[in-house]
């Protein structure tokens, strides 16, 4: 077995070239070394050369716009900017729009050393994508751009929601804040004197029972009326019977003759 050829145990693809994290971090080295190569010893650094550039693009950003504008997290970016006005590279002036901001701006050295470094940093590109088939240099090209934005965009929402968080967070610590200095005012009040007793009211005697309440005279029962139709008809019948003629009177009758018994 050749030395550098080491046939993997497990056979096939090595665990590790199927993490995109470890592959970025292998093709990173490539670039970096390649860069190096081409820019030589005390030339600006791979990071150093996109602050020269962005600020040669857009003279007075300010350092959270050179976040934004290279991809460098804002700690080490304020610690680049500072060492690179050290070697007289970078000049900070205040913002003419917001007093409270800084801007950036290229010093003379600084463009100077920009200019320089130029050609260079293209040597180094095109030897990095040379690595490559043509055809398969414009796709790199188009994968790296999409996968930047991405990411950019995904830690943009975190940061937003990170801060959204925070001040939630610092929201909660000021209501606790003002709720535990309002228990401890509470307890530097003085007490409160206690209450007067009150005088005990005179038993008041019992009231005398009130006399039962005579019972109401039963109510007479109202006369149900007859019918109308009833009423008529008795009526007529009334006159029905004074319109007849009296009745003749029956003779007498004849008394029987008493008959008086023998002896």
């Amino acid at each position: 077995m050749s030395k550098g050829k080491r046939k993997h145990s497990g056979g096939g693809k090595r665990p590790l070239d199927a993490s995109p994290s470890h592959l970025m971090h292998r093709v990173l080295q490539v670039a970096l070394d390649v860069y190096a190569e081409e820019m030589g010893a005390g030339a600006p650094t791979q990071r150093q050369f996109a602050v020269l550039a962005a600020v040669a693009d857009n003279e007075g950003l300010t350092q959270t716009d050179l976040v934004h504008a290279t991809g460098i997290d804002r700690s080490t970016l304020a610690d680049l900017v500072a060492r690179m006005m050290g070697k007289d590279l970078l000049a900070r002036e205040r913002s003419a729009t917001d007093g409270r901001a800084n801007t950036v701006r290229l010093s003379p050295q600084g463009r100077a050393a920009l200019e320089a470094a130029r050609p260079k940093v293209e040597a180094a590109d095109k030897r990095i994508l040379a690595l490559l088939p043509g055809g398969k240099r414009d796709a790199l090209m188009k994968v790296l751009g999409d996968l930047a934005h991405a990411g950019e965009t995904a830690k943009a929402a975190g940061s937003d929601k990170a801060a959204k968080k925070a001040e939630k967070a610092r929201k909660k610590a000021e209501r606790e804040a003002a709720k535990a200095a309002k228990k401890a005012a509470r307890k530097d009040k003085p007490a409160k004197p206690p209450k007067a007793v009150k005088a005990v009211k005179a038993v008041r005697p019992p009231k005398a029972p009130k006399a039962p309440k005579t019972p109401k005279a039963p109510k007479t029962p109202k006369v149900v009326k007859a019918p109308k139709a009833l009423v008529k008809a008795a009526k007529a019948q009334k006159a029905t019977k004074a319109s007849k003629p009296p009745k003749a009177a029956k003779p007498p009758k004849a008394a029987a003759p008493k008959t008086e018994p023998v002896s």
